[in-house]
């Protein structure tokens, strides 16, 4: 039932409609009543209803004032006023401040209710719409949303223009202009030693949520997906804010994710503000290196350019003999093959060499560091089913492990590196290959059931949803729900032209529950209604 508030200072006026009206008869609910605009305004501000019917003239506060208040405040609110004026003026007036209709005095019961019937039913198909507008968005909304993702790449890469920055953002309804950025990179991973990554605890799944859902919060931020498990978080807001804004995100990080450490490595690093969308791939490349220290630094948890500064050696007396040998950890190389990406493989380099650099100049150092390398990728090579002679005929084919030169080390290094991760996400990819196979069969058996969704068919490939929907969008191009949508909307086409079934069966038939939803999202899609589209067919 409709609210519906009444505001007239002439007494008899004001009583008669209030009491002589079947309100409820005409689906509405009477809430209240004032006789002038300034005593109005609080009791509308409080019973928020959704039709407002003023008379014209009143003291302290007319209707047309009291009406531009309200629209401002309220625009899906509703506005009738009741004149005693037949004047264009006022008349024009009111239709510039957003009024639905203008009634003369005097009312009869007749003209209102057809009024409020109209009203009613406009209304109501208005917040048919908004609701399935929100639906529509909620099934869109992802975090990993491809698009999103696609477009920060190119941006954090140095990959687009300024001006191709703005269009791209207004396509995608990103709010990309503030007067200072900066870029806040996390990382979340279950601590599942050994067992298959594609599956993920509810308690994990949650805290990863309850992180995005805090960014998201905040207008200030615009968040979106890097990989499959690193979230980055672009930061807006004025220069004198930027410390303030990342000192509280990097807090909250920590609130969020200390408590869980026992199943949770989590990790994140802040880059330092920038005043121009130009420079966002300078902001990152300075993220992007703190972050490769989590690598080194497994028991920090965040990095700031402060952090990393005081792992570094000081210059003076950083021999061979004073090398923290707790930085020469065989774990440091197996973890990174284990975690790292090929993106991370530069910056972990160069970072693991500047913390030794000194003590490189021996020749006997280096002999241990590069055999130290060989052996822990040959036995991580091996753990992965690789086959450790044909790994070196390949990745140790371009440069000898022996007698290099420092200069010739970090290439052998990275090398090293590249190749074994490149066997190790090549059997991923297979894996993720098997799993899409399976998954797009159970799409194209059961999309039109009503049941259907992300975490069936997640479940039905015994992976988690988080997993299935990173690489479903790697590999598609672009979502899940892009994708079970076009597969609805093709099939709907196909029976709205060949079939003269109705448009609810079809919509049951393609897997929409709700007729009017199913047109909402027709029309969303395919720019007409299915009416339209099959009148265009015959036609």
């Amino acid at each position: 039932m409709l609210k519906i508030f009444l505001v007239e200072d002439e007494s008899i006026v004001r009583e008669g409609l209030r009491d002589n009206m079947p309100w409820e008869q005409y689906g509405y609910q009477f809430v209240g009543e004032a006789s002038d605009g300034e005593m109005a305004l609080p009791l509308i501000q409080k019973t928020k209803p959704d039709v407002l019917l003023t008379d014209i003239k009143m003291p302290f506060m007319d209707g047309l004032s009291l009406s531009r208040i309200v629209h401002q405040e309220f625009p899906d609110m509703k506005i009738i006023i009741i004149s005693g004026y037949d004047d264009f003026e006022y008349a024009r007036q009111a239709i510039s401040v957003g009024v639905e209709q203008y009634l003369l005095k005097p009312i009869t019961r007749a003209n209102l209710q057809k009024v409020l019937t109209d009203l009613k039913v406009k209304i109501e198909t208005e917040q048919e719409q908004r609701k399935y507008q929100e639906k529509y968005q909620d099934e869109s909304r992802e975090y990993e949303q491809f698009s999103r993702t696609n477009f920060f790449v190119k941006v954090f890469e140095g990959r687009m223009p300024v001006q191709d920055i703005y269009e791209e953002a207004a396509k995608l309804s990103l709010k990309i202009n503030a007067p200072c950025y900066n870029l806040l990179m996390f990382n979340l991973q279950e601590k599942r030693a050994g067992e298959n990554m594609g599956f993920e605890s509810e308690d994990f799944a949650r805290k990863r949520e309850e992180l995005l859902h805090y960014f998201v919060r905040y207008p200030e931020n615009l968040v979106f997906r890097w990989n499959v498990n690193t979230y980055g978080v672009l930061i807006k807001g004025n220069v004198e804010q930027m410390q303030e804004l990342a000192d509280k995100y990097l807090e909250n990080v920590e609130r969020i994710c200390q408590p869980t450490e026992d199943f949770l490595d989590w990790y994140a690093a802040v880059g330092e503000p920038v005043e121009r969308l130009s420079l966002l791939a300078e902001c990152y490349s300075k993220v992007n290196h703190l972050f490769a220290y989590r690598f080194l630094m497994p028991h920090v948890h965040i990095f700031t350019k402060e952090v990393t500064e005081d792992y570094m050696p000081q210059r003076e007396g950083s021999k061979i003999g004073d090398i923290d040998y707790s930085k020469m950890d065989p774990e440091l190389f197996k973890d990174f093959l284990l975690r790292g990406s090929r993106e991370d493989i530069p910056e972990f380099v160069d970072s693991y060499l500047l913390t030794i650099n000194e003590a490189l100049q021996s020749t006997m150092f280096q002999n241990y560091l590069v055999l130290h390398v060989r052996f822990v990728t040959l036995a991580y090579v091996e753990s992965i089913g690789g086959d450790k002679e044909e790994f070196m005929a390949e990745a140790g084919g371009q440069i000898q492990d022996k007698n290099l030169s420092v200069e010739e080390i970090p290439r052998y290094i990275r090398n090293m590196l590249y190749k074994a991760i490149e066997l190790r996400d090549r059997e991923s990819d297979n894996q993720s290959k098997r799993v899409l196979k399976k998954a797009l069969d159970y799409i194209e058996e059961n999309y039109s059931q009503e049941s259907f969704s992300l975490n069936s068919v997640a479940g039905e490939v015994n992976v988690s949803a988080n997993y299935f929907s990173a690489i479903f969008s790697q590999a598609m191009q672009m979502t899940f729900i892009e994708y079970v949508t076009q597969k609805r909307m093709d099939k709907a086409k196909k029976l709205l032209k060949q079939t003269e079934k109705h448009s609810g069966d079809i919509a049951l038939e393609v897997g929409y529950k709700d007729p009017h939803y199913f047109s909402f999202v027709f029309k969303k899609t395919q720019g007409c209604t299915p009416r339209e589209y099959r009148a265009g067919q015959k036609n």
